[in-house]
């Protein structure tokens, strides 16, 4: 059996994209950034998009505190330079940190 799935918790590094589309779905793309220090030093900056997502997300500042329950999908287009793809984590849950930064308040994803 195959398992693929991811849990981030970060912080949002802008405020999130919201996008609608014609045929009414909406999708909110975020980019989420996770700081280590063990083994060495590292700030990464993660793209994460979420279909549907609750009113609440799409109003989010940036720096936000927050959890992303999701899996890993490579994206692929055609851009000017050939084809092109990039990894992103798609969501299945966003949930906001409470206020000591321990645990996840509640979810805002579909």
């Amino acid at each position: 059996m195959d398992l693929n799935l991811v849990v981030l918790q970060g912080r949002l590094a802008a405020v999130p994209e919201h996008r609608t589309f014609e045929s009414g779905s909406h999708l909110l793309r975020m980019l989420v950034t996770t700081r280590t220090e063990h083994p060495r030093r590292r700030l990464d900056v993660i793209p994460v998009t979420l279909w549907d997502p609750s009113p609440e997300l799409c109003t989010l500042p940036a720096d936000t505190p927050l959890w992303v329950v999701g899996a890993v999908q490579r994206r692929y287009w055609e851009g000017v330079e050939g084809r092109r793809s990039r990894l992103e984590v798609v969501a299945e849950h966003v949930m906001l940190e409470d206020d000591t930064g321990d645990d996840p308040v509640g979810s805002l994803g579909p």
